[in-house]
């Protein structure tokens, strides 16, 4: 199946019911009964999960309106094609919305045709601090807070402070921006106290100073370009507009200011220095900075082959 979108952006979660619920509903499809989808709930659900992959590859127009209708999260004004409401995944009634069994089948989609797994909420009560932070990445503040508080269920919040912390300096960007978040806005003192104790690491404590606005932590010069990439490297992560990525490093310099601080980038050996360096070569428009990252490029590829 061809893919709708390879850099879309991070999706907020989906509300689904349990497996019986969802089963259920396939049962009850209009199409359903031509098929005859029997067995387990789980054996419905991989049958039906089947039949809607051959379908939609067959009709390009029925996988986009179906994608873009899970995009929207919101009432469709028009009337979609019948069979969409035949195979279950859209409500037969106006105003047309997905119903369970579309969000189900569209979020299946997007993992396979995109690689993103859109989070489903309560999936993480059980997951480990890492995991729990790379889920929480797309969550809007008013469901990461009920997400959140399902994952403290029946946990200490110092230690599940503490957890969140030991895993800060290894997570991606956005994952570590949004765990300095909760531990310096959801976990109280716990939290702060957490944060307090990582302020000398290397690299890790001078994005924690500049997230949380700690002056008495500056960074030092060699960890200035780390600060830098993993505070636009978040951005990009999150799928920002590449606007938002070049103003982050840039904060309002003018050109010639830009392609000095774009310079050092390489030297800060992050993980995602050449993917924010390729933002500004193919988006900045002062051709002198774009140059300033191209050459900070290619001196990043020759440090790694030194390295290697």
């Amino acid at each position: 199946m061809r893919s709708y979108d390879d850099t879309l952006p991070l999706q907020p979660p989906v509300r689904l019911p349990e497996e019986a619920t969802l089963a259920a509903a396939v049962r009850a499809a209009p199409l359903a009964e031509e098929l005859k989808p029997e067995g387990s709930d789980a054996e419905v659900l991989a049958f039906w999960a089947d039949h809607c992959r051959e379908r939609l590859a067959t009709d390009e127009g029925l996988l986009l309106e179906l994608i873009r209708m899970f995009l929207a999260r919101e009432p469709h004004p028009g009337r979609v094609p019948e069979e969409l409401t035949g195979l279950g995944l859209v409500r037969q009634a106006e105003p047309y919305t997905l119903s369970w069994l579309g969000l189900w089948t569209a979020r299946l989609i997007i993992a396979e045709t995109t690689g993103q797994d859109v989070p489903v909420m309560g999936s993480l009560a059980d997951a480990d601090a890492a995991a729990l932070l790379h889920g929480l990445r797309s969550y809007p503040e008013a469901e990461r807070g009920e997400e959140l508080a399902g994952w403290l269920k029946g946990r200490d919040t110092d230690a599940a402070a503490a957890e969140i912390a030991s895993v800060l300096g290894t997570v991606s960007p956005l994952s570590r921006a949004v765990g300095v978040e909760l531990l310096s806005s959801d976990f109280g003192e716990s939290g702060r106290s957490a944060l307090s104790g990582l302020l000398e690491e290397p690299r890790l404590g001078a994005v924690i100073a500049a997230r949380t606005g700690r002056e008495d932590r500056q960074p030092a010069p060699g960890e200035i370009a780390w600060v830098l990439v993993d505070m636009a490297a978040a951005l990009l992560e999150f799928g920002g507009e590449t606007g938002e990525v070049i103003e982050s490093i840039a904060m309002g310099m003018g050109a010639e200011e830009q392609a000095g601080t774009i310079a050092i980038l390489a030297f800060g050996d992050h993980p995602w220095t050449g993917q924010v360096l390729r933002v500004f070569i193919d988006h900045h428009p002062d051709e002198r900075v774009a140059a300033a990252a191209r050459k900070a490029l290619r001196r990043l590829h020759g440090l790694a082959d030194v390295h290697n």
